[in-house]
């Protein structure tokens, strides 16, 4: 098992992240099936479906348990730990401060602004 894969375990390769959105939409799935979807879509042999699925098995995104390849992690799960990842290596964790960073390049149309306040709001009655 490579070290790297701890160090940043939601960073994916663009072959990866393609192999990972296919497993998303096909798991549970056998790997003998996986194989073959990997040919169609890749021109992969088996060695590399196994290779890249070990990788991510690695990670802890799938498992492969008796030759059914399961996912341990959502995709919605996957994207939000990325993107928490990104904002504690680029903003110290603070998402006020990726917010504020963000929306200097980009203005939030009404849409966006709403879904924030809503989502601010629903946290907001959680609170004690």
């Amino acid at each position: 098992m490579e070290r790297g894969y701890f160090m940043e375990p939601y960073k994916l390769g663009e072959m990866e992240e393609k192999f990972a959105n296919l497993i998303w939409e096909h798991a549970p799935v056998r790997s003998g099936e996986l194989t073959r979807l990997c040919q169609a879509a890749f021109s992969w042999k088996r060695t590399t479906t196994y290779t890249m699925l070990r990788r991510l098995c690695d990670r802890g995104l799938f498992a492969n348990e008796k030759g059914m390849v399961v996912a341990r992690m959502s995709r919605e799960d996957f994207q939000g730990a990325r993107g928490e990842q990104f904002i504690n290596e680029n903003f110290a964790g603070s998402l006020p401060l990726f917010l504020t960073a963000f929306s200097r390049r980009k203005k939030l149309n009404a849409g966006e602004i709403r879904m924030l306040q809503e989502l601010i709001d629903s946290y907001e009655e959680e609170q004690p």
